[in-house]
């Protein structure tokens, strides 16, 4: 059992720590100061212009395919840049990405739709969850209803990640009431904002936010249907899945950067004449904080090698979720325990961090979400103990 890196993986992994480093990091103590005013980290001009410089660094379309301009990496490669991307806390993610989804697309849609966003000409946002539909996403409400050669879509759909900036929304909505969502009920349509809906900014803990979409008579051709009629939902849980290893990884990035400052911390700070490292209470923060960090490392690792394998990866991933998404709440806790009062100020990037590792814990698949299935692959026996072993 080989745990070690290829030559590639670790030259691709350090080019990628290399830039965030050199690039990005330096833009770290601007936007601690934008956020006290109330301002986004990057202005989307200034994002666009960093991706340009990943794209000259090599970086571009991490798992978008070769034939539209991208690198389409493993997914254990990918799985280790995002942990990369993790370690600083300016909201930055490479270039040249569009959601998976939108590949189901026809040949003129990938035109309209796929290839801009591929090259950052337009911005998509995916748009399933709803006022009473979060967590039970086949209770979704907003409705399509057919009308010659259009669809009329009304209702609203709420915490959308890009909606305030989107250009297109991809919109699950029902198209045959008579069914349940997730047993070919609902469908998907690519909208432009032109069509007429409409963005309201969600004020939350973490920087920005996202967005409520209100959709009000939105007249939407029938050639903009994602894939099939009735494909909705299924086309909804691929892109959600694709997100629950991905996640877990730059909460990793998070949880190495945040402890190597604890550790750091306690080796420099004192109190009542010796180094705080020298306390036990504080050696075993960091002791416990080191061991879940790995414990999810792997958890992470295995789920994204399970992705490269052809294999299932709903449960692997489910568990990486899960657990990596309450291990980074609980090292940035300690960090921010570690640190005392500096912590707690914005002076340091700790606060900042406790505000949004917590969502992690919530969106695409909460915790309860992930012990669902978790639980329930096991008690139905679609999956064993120790399985991956077997």
């Amino acid at each position: 059992m080989d745990f070690s890196l290829t030559d590639e993986e670790r030259a691709i992994r350090d080019t990628a720590r290399q830039f965030i480093t050199k690039e990005v990091m330096p833009l770290e103590q601007e936007a601690l100061l934008r956020e006290r005013r109330h301002q986004p980290g990057l202005e989307l001009s200034e994002l666009r212009e960093l991706q340009q410089k990943a794209k000259k660094f090599g970086f571009w379309g991490l798992s978008t395919p070769e034939e539209y301009g991208g690198m389409n990496l493993p997914a254990v490669l990918q799985s280790l840049i995002w942990t990369e991307l993790g370690r600083t806390f300016v909201q930055f993610k490479f270039g040249g990405e569009a959601d998976n989804i939108l590949y189901y697309a026809n040949d003129a849609q990938k035109e309209e739709f796929l290839r801009p966003t591929i090259e950052g000409d337009r911005i998509s946002c995916f748009a399933i969850t709803e006022p009473g539909a979060g967590s039970d996403a086949a209770n979704i409400k907003l409705r399509a209803v057919r009308d010659g050669d259009d669809w009329v879509l009304n209702g609203e759909k709420t915490f959308i990640t890009n909606g305030n900036d989107a250009d297109f929304a991809i919109v699950v909505a029902v198209t045959d009431p008579s069914k349940k969502a997730s047993n070919g009920g609902a469908t998907a349509f690519l909208v432009d904002r032109s069509m007429g809906w409409r963005s309201e900014f969600i004020q939350t803990m973490g920087e920005g936010g996202p967005a409520s979409l209100i959709f009000e008579d939105v007249r939407v051709p029938h050639r903009n249907i994602l894939g099939e009629i009735g494909q909705g939902f299924e086309l909804g849980m691929k892109w959600i899945g694709k997100g629950r290893y991905l996640i877990p990884s730059h909460a990793l990035g998070i949880a190495e950067r945040a402890l190597g400052m604890a550790i750091e911390y306690a080796n420099t700070r004192e109190t009542f004449g010796a180094k705080i490292g020298t306390n036990q209470a504080i050696q075993w923060m960091i002791a416990d904080s080191e061991v879940e960090l790995e414990a999810a490392r792997w958890l992470i690792l295995r789920a994204a090698w399970t992705v490269d394998q052809g294999g299932d990866p709903r449960h692997a991933s489910s568990m990486a979720k899960l657990y990596g998404a309450g291990m980074v709440n609980r090292v940035v806790d300690r960090v921010m325990q570690i640190h005392g009062g500096m912590g707690y100020t914005r002076e340091l990037p700790i606060e900042r961090w406790y505000r949004q590792v917590r969502l992690m814990r919530i969106y695409e698949g909460t915790d309860e979400m992930q012990r669902l299935i978790i639980s329930r692959d096991l008690l139905r026996g679609y999956t064993k103990i120790g399985g991956h072993l077997s």
